[in-house]
């Protein structure tokens, strides 16, 4: 419990902020790149439920431009991912900027991702166990088959780390990630940029 509630938050301030610094010159060339790939939009905020299902501003590189159809809607994930985005994803860079939301006490490093607040409905009392802890930029559902998976294990995998949180454990997520980054794997599922929106069934 000491580290779940007091250390865990200390560590993810400090890495954060040592992180942010680390990477500026990669932070600022991304910016450019997307800055000019986007017209403009170099960052996506889009809301999502965080601790207790508190509402905040999630912060990542904008991988997908805003490109629609002759009826003005947006054309598919794939359709619209453009090729900066697409290596910007595959290399995970995209998730940098969450570094400042770690910062803000809104995520933590590693903790179960945070989804889409339309979502919140549709979990059941098992599911929304996953809004115990801070959301994670990495989580161990992520090192475990990250968007390939289905979301019911997705699901399980994110409630047993609430379950199971240590240091041990998320000292093991942390390298498990490294290593996902390198490999390239899970990053979407089949036919798809990502993965397919949650129903409360699939």
């Amino acid at each position: 419990m000491l580290y779940k509630n007091y250390i865990k938050r200390l560590l993810d301030f400090t890495i954060a902020f040592i992180g942010l610094i680390c990477l500026s010159p990669i932070f600022i060339i991304v910016t450019i790149g997307l800055y000019f790939a986007n017209q403009g939009k170099p960052f996506f905020f889009q809301a999502r439920p965080g601790l207790n299902e508190k509402i905040f501003n999630i912060i990542k590189f904008k991988t997908m431009n805003d490109k629609k159809d002759a009826n003005g809607n947006l054309l598919s994930d794939a359709e619209r991912l453009t090729p900066i985005g697409a290596f910007v994803r595959k290399t995970s860079l995209d998730e940098i900027p969450q570094l400042i939301n770690v910062l803000k006490g809104d995520m933590s490093l590693i903790g179960p991702r945070p989804l889409l607040p339309q979502y919140l409905p549709l979990y059941n009392e098992t599911q929304k166990r996953r809004h115990k802890v801070r959301p994670g930029i990495t989580g161990w559902a992520q090192v475990n088959g990250r968007n390939a998976i289905s979301w019911q294990k997705k699901f399980e995998l994110d409630v047993w780390y609430v379950d199971n949180i240590s240091l041990i454990l998320d000292i093991r997520i942390f390298f498990l990630t490294i290593k996902k980054v390198f490999v390239r794997e899970g990053i979407s599922q089949d036919g798809q940029a990502t993965m397919e929106m949650f129903n409360g069934k699939n």
